[in-house]
């Protein structure tokens, strides 16, 4: 039965349903208390309306049965300057979002991250925007926060790109005080563009060797018994 409401549950987050949401993790956690998933799911639910003191009890609750929980430790990290009714509903996406695709998606760290106050306001599957500048792009909150910037060599294939028609979608896909990722997706090709593609793949480089016995069509000695 709880497999059928942690999916439920999940499924509310997804589509933003968090009072939902609550009410599924809740009924899960009364059959089965230490189910870390389920306060997890219930903490960013939580924090997503803005009941920060109601999140941050459940992330201690599952710091108190497993110390060393990432997602916990991280979220408990970003909520310390976040105050009570600060966390809104943020725009989510569909896991579907996440599907790579060979010279049309990249995962991209951001440099330059901006201040911890915002960093604490954004999380896994946030929609942001990319803002183009003069000599950079930047990434931001769909309400204009600034994020961070890409490294120099993606923001100007990327301006130039967009400047000829080419449209982008950003998703965050992991953030903590320290490093923020973004997942950036083509989802329009410029106009007369033919096979130019966002992100070519990257290249391999192999270093061939040939045995110094083989080489100029030596062979080596034959065993006896070969012959």
């Amino acid at each position: 039965m709880n497999n059928t409401l942690a999916q439920q549950a999940i499924d509310c987050a997804m589509n933003g349903n968090w009072s939902e949401a609550i009410k599924l993790n809740q009924k899960i956690l009364s059959s089965t208390p230490l189910d870390l998933d389920a306060l997890n799911r219930l903490a960013r639910a939580y924090a997503e309306l803005g009941e920060m003191d109601k999140a941050k009890i459940s992330s201690a609750k599952v710091l108190k049965i497993d110390p060393f929980n990432s997602i916990a430790t991280k979220a408990l990290a970003r909520w310390k300057t976040v105050k009570k009714g600060e966390i809104g509903r943020s725009i989510t996406a569909n896991p579907s979002t996440f599907l790579e695709e060979p010279g049309k998606t990249k995962i991209i760290s951001l440099l330059h991250v901006g201040c911890p106050e915002i960093i604490a306001k954004i999380d896994t599957g946030d929609k942001v925007q990319l803002d183009c500048h003069c000599h950079r792009v930047a990434v931001a909150t769909m309400d204009g926060k600034y994020i961070g910037k890409l490294p120099d060599d993606l923001s100007l294939k990327i301006k130039n790109l967009v400047n000829r028609g080419y449209e982008y979608e950003s998703t965050i896909i992991s953030v903590d005080n320290s490093e923020v990722k973004v997942f950036v997706k083509e989802i329009k090709k410029g106009p007369n563009m033919g096979d130019v593609v966002s992100f070519p793949i990257e290249k391999i480089e192999y270093s061939a060797s040939t045995r110094a016995d083989l080489s100029n069509g030596n062979r080596g000695d034959t065993t006896s018994e070969e012959e």
